[in-house]
């Protein structure tokens, strides 16, 4: 079981966020158990502080470094405690715009630990010790302004328990998924076969299994290449795909 910690001052948003869908499920399977730590909690003074104004000086408020010490060294010996895996280490993961960018690739490699902590920041920023000297990984889902780190935990959170055996009903869905091989996904239809005067492309009709694969490979490069030029710039290519894309290439010829 992966034991999940969120490191927060709103745990509320949290819980709400993993109740439902696959995340809830995977909590009553109990393929993952997420624990909710208020940070306030290891605050030291009466009134819970957690932030301070910075040194230097400069407009708003930091995250202290001793509750959020206080609040890891508690989740690292519950953890050990609720018998996570002890030969091995935990990832504790800052949620910060300095961070590596967020990937699918990334992912994959969290969905395999045994204990995941999660510190949600606020305010302006965290105090730099943490990302030194207790963080293992700090981490950035993008590069725009939020509020606090809740909303990307709970992006990290959904990405990597669907990944976890048994958490989808099909795994072979996981394949077909956005970024599962570097590429975009290809396009998906349902019923009705027309719609307002569009129709769902005929190999998808054709029972052609061969062909509809073929369909769907080319219709990814043809995707990832326009839409998103610098993951196509990273992404392996076989020797099926070369041929695909000069297809591609002769068929905007012709148009």
């Amino acid at each position: 079981m992966l034991i999940i910690d969120v490191i927060t001052l709103f745990p509320e948003v949290i819980e709400a966020g993993t109740r439902y869908s696959i995340v809830g499920r995977a909590m009553e399977r109990g393929l993952v158990a997420i624990r909710l730590v208020q940070l306030r909690d290891f605050a030291t003074d009466k009134h819970r502080t957690v932030d301070d104004e910075p040194y230097g000086g400069g407009a708003g408020l930091v995250m202290k470094p001793e509750p959020i010490f206080r609040a890891v060294e508690y989740c690292l010996q519950t953890a050990s405690a609720a018998e996570a895996t002890p030969e091995r280490a935990a990832r504790i993961i800052l949620l910060e715009p300095q961070g590596k960018l967020y990937t699918q690739a990334l992912a994959r490699e969290l969905a395999q630990e045994s204990h995941l902590i999660l510190i949600c920041g606020h305010y302006e920023g965290v105090d730099a010790r943490v990302r030194e000297h207790l963080a293992t990984d700090t981490i950035s889902i993008g590069d725009f302004v939020l509020t606090g780190g809740e909303l990307p935990t709970l992006i990290i959170i959904d990405s990597v328990v669907r990944l976890l055996p048994g958490a989808i009903h099909s795994p072979e869905s996981l394949q077909q998924d956005s970024f599962s091989d570097g590429l975009l996904g290809y396009p998906q239809y349902t019923r009705p076969e027309e719609f307002r005067g569009w129709r769902v492309p005929p190999v998808l009709l054709s029972g052609n299994h061969g062909a509809i694969a073929r369909w769907r490979r080319r219709e990814q490069l043809r995707l990832t290449r326009m839409l998103r030029p610098d993951l196509f710039a990273r992404a392996y290519l076989t020797k099926q795909d070369v041929e695909l894309l000069k297809e591609l290439s002769e068929d905007e010829v012709q148009r």
